[in-house]
């Protein structure tokens, strides 16, 4: 592991838009290159899991009470609630994956992204994932098949809206083709760690 602090990477867009799968191509990539060097926080929700989806997997479920008693026990770093469910951002495994130098990978809403670039300020990089077009979301959504239609146009509605939030995120990457999208997203990566900020202890070394 690196004697440094990781990278918090906080992925954020509408639902449906993929960031989950990019992300886990991401991770892959990462992997491969350089095993262990990497993290996926795992977040916290109180939405009911989908299809195949398990506890500690795809997501830490719990119920409202658990959630809101995490929050009072100071053990969520940032939370926000999304179509009336909690998500949030469980601080131990996050603290002790930065600490030990790894990157950690976030698929997270739009004010868990910005709340985690406040906190954390240089270890953070933002990134919001678009879609090819309003189309190809609606399709996605329906894709999935575990949807109603009144949640699908609240979902819609939502989109519009975050979309329109793009611009405070420091990366907007276009999920037209998944590992397009996901090499996008490792160029971000690798010209973070080549900042001169990251990196000006090197030059000192060699004055």
């Amino acid at each position: 592991m690196s004697d440094f602090r990781g990278l918090i990477v906080a992925v954020s867009g509408p639902s449906g838009v993929g960031k989950g799968t990019v992300l886990a191509r991401v991770e892959e990539l990462l992997e491969q290159a350089n095993p262990g060097s990497v993290g996926h926080s795992i977040s916290v929700t109180t939405r009911a899991p989908r299809g195949q989806e398990k506890d500690g997997v795809e997501y830490y479920f719990r119920t409202t009470e658990q959630f809101e008693q995490m929050i009072k026990d100071g053990k969520i770093v940032e939370y926000d609630k999304y179509v009336d469910n909690y998500y949030g951002t469980p601080s131990d495994p996050l603290t002790e994956m930065v600490g030990k130098g790894q990157d950690v990978l976030f698929d997270i809403t739009i004010e868990g992204s910005l709340a985690l670039n406040r906190k954390f300020d240089d270890d953070t990089v933002t990134i919001f994932i678009l879609p090819p077009s309003m189309e190809v979301l609606e399709n996605r959504l329906r894709g999935r098949g575990t949807e109603t239609e009144e949640k699908i146009r609240k979902r819609m509605e939502q989109a519009k809206a975050e979309i329109r939030r793009a611009g405070e995120f420091e990366y907007i990457v276009t999920n037209d083709d998944l590992e397009r999208a996901a090499r996008d997203i490792l160029a971000i990566i690798t010209a973070e760690k080549l900042k001169a900020s990251k990196n000006i202890h090197t030059a000192k070394e060699l004055e």
